[in-house]
């Protein structure tokens, strides 16, 4: 019974995380640099291929950063401190400053 609740547990955060990151990614300019990637060179698999290596690299760094944080830094700092860093991102795009 315990594993059963273990394994529930993962399939939720895997699931938690997969639509995170999905619908994060969804028309952004990652995607856009991989349509117009793939259009002028006429290779979409090479172009996926290089994405799909690009962002799973990216991924692990930010897992691992997460999980070294996490070890130092209690979680609501983090999330408050990753909210601002988004809005002052955001705020300087809007702004056509970045």
């Amino acid at each position: 019974m315990k594993i059963i609740k273990e394994i529930l547990m993962d399939i939720k955060v895997f699931l938690a995380a997969f639509w995170a990151i999905l619908l994060a990614e969804l028309a952004d300019k990652t995607q856009l640099a991989g349509i117009t990637m793939s259009a002028t060179t006429g290779k979409p698999f090479t172009v996926w291929l290089g994405s799909v290596a690009a962002f799973s690299i990216a991924s692990a760094v930010s897992v691992t950063l997460g999980m070294l944080l996490n070890r130092y830094i209690k979680p609501e700092f983090i999330r408050y401190f990753g909210g601002i860093v988004f809005i002052v991102m955001g705020t300087l795009i809007l702004f056509k400053k970045i």
